[in-house]
């Protein structure tokens, strides 16, 4: 259960980091630099944890699959990007091979 908690904050910093990526203008805005250096130390270091004890594929593919959700959600919602029904119907391929590999996969360690 940890090791989910810690991925789940490594996913956090990720997304905060992305986020702020677009808003630093090449690297020109200090700020939101700031925030995207901070944003993925933090990641990456949380993202380290659950690697001690999973397989560095799951834990890889849980960490891309919620960041590309997350940050499309906030570029539709934050960034008015709009999103046509294949990338809806991508995003929801996304999820459900989530749900696959957290109710089926027996490579899992909890």
């Amino acid at each position: 259960m940890r090791n989910y908690l810690y991925l789940i904050v490594a996913i956090l910093f990720e997304v905060v980091a992305t986020t702020a990526l677009k808003e630093t203008q090449g690297f020109t805005r200090l700020g939101p630099s700031l925030v995207v250096v901070t944003g993925y130390a933090f990641a990456f270091y949380f993202l380290s944890l659950p690697l001690r004890t999973m397989p560095v594929g799951i834990v890889y593919a849980l960490w891309c699959a919620a960041g590309i959700v997350l940050i499309t959600a906030i570029g539709w919602i934050w960034f008015r990007q709009a999103l046509d029904l294949p990338a809806v119907i991508g995003m929801g391929l996304i999820m459900a091979g989530v749900v696959v590999i957290n109710l089926f996969s027996k490579t899992l360690v909890h």
